[in-house]
């Protein structure tokens, strides 16, 4: 990592909260890269985001900006575009690959053009009825646009009641969800950093699938790294994992989520379920478990993050 003399930045704003579903988990990320950043020598302004961000921007005058929020406006290609026309540089990806990989359907579309194994998948409206034979139990709903298994529903063979995606009634800010096959076997991770991707994580938990508790809450899952795989799927992963970072025209951190299907019965496929272009950075986040497992310390690793940063769409 540079040492401080050769440091583009020295007052960074970290920006955190936010309004989004996904505020709390980001106030956790947001602390947690803070106090990384004082460690590494960095003036820090800690910034929960409200509606007049641009005016607290104004008024602190940073450097750069530390983008550590989660969820729609912060990792969707809004907060980037206001940092654009602010001229501060910030963090992670650019306004384009923010708002695509935001978008999993259309970041499907990309994967597969380049020929990324992909779960197939569809969008339907809230509150419409899903015909039987478009893609059968067990499937999986989840939101176009939301992190963190936010709104993730897995329905079994035999559910005859609509989950919470499928009722109009429900409350949401989503008008569309993608009703995704469910790929059984193991969840698998894969973090790249800037031209290098890390490692291959294995996460184990008790839900049926790796939900927002499995994600978030202490001993919600375990991690295996590296996987325990057969070398040719390691190396899939980690080759799969920056050809999607560069296809988005990513930059900065990114975490690649996956299946693989070794099951009895099952082809051995490795499947790409989406990108994340601004990862968790809690205690029990991927990324940093996997810079730690390669030599980077967690300072170090929101250092480099830091001086990466830049203003670029």
């Amino acid at each position: 990592m540079a040492d401080s003399s050769q440091r583009k930045y020295a007052h960074v704003a970290v920006l955190m909260g936010g309004w989004s579903s996904e505020r709390e988990v980001s106030l956790v990320s947001g602390k947690a890269c803070a106090s990384a950043l004082r460690e590494a020598g960095y003036r820090v302004s800690e910034v929960d985001v409200t509606h007049d961000v641009a005016a607290t921007l104004r008024e602190l005058c940073p450097d750069v900006a530390f983008n550590a929020l989660h969820g729609p406006w912060g990792e969707d290609g809004c907060i980037q575009g206001l940092l654009e026309i602010l001229e501060i540089p910030y963090t992670h990806s650019g306004v384009l690959a923010s708002s695509l990989a935001m978008d999993k359907e259309k970041a499907k579309h990309l994967f597969r053009a380049v020929g990324l194994p992909c779960a197939k998948s569809i969008v339907v409206e809230r509150g419409l009825s899903m015909k039987q034979e478009e893609i059968a139990a067990p499937y999986v709903i989840k939101p176009v646009n939301e992190g963190s298994s936010v709104g993730v529903y897995l329905v079994r063979p035999g559910d005859n009641l609509p989950p919470p995606a499928f009722d109009p009634t429900e409350e949401s800010d989503n008008d569309q969800v993608m009703v995704e096959e469910f790929i059984p076997g193991r969840e698998l991770t894969v973090s790249v950093m800037g031209d290098r991707a890390l490692t291959v994580t294995e996460i184990h938990q008790d839900a049926s699938f790796y939900d927002y508790h499995s994600k978030y809450a202490p001993g919600g899952s375990r991690h295996t790294l590296p996987a325990a795989l057969p070398e040719a799927v390691t190396q899939q992963a980690l080759a799969y994992s920056l050809e999607a970072h560069r296809v988005l025209g990513c930059r900065g951190v990114t975490r690649s989520d996956y299946r693989y299907d070794d099951t009895q019965g099952g082809e051995g496929r490795l499947v790409l379920l989406e990108i994340n272009t601004q990862p968790g950075m809690t205690p029990t986040s991927l990324v940093p478990e996997q810079a730690a497992h390669i030599g980077i310390s967690f300072p170090d690793l929101v250092q480099w993050i830091t001086e990466d940063a830049s203003c670029s769409r």
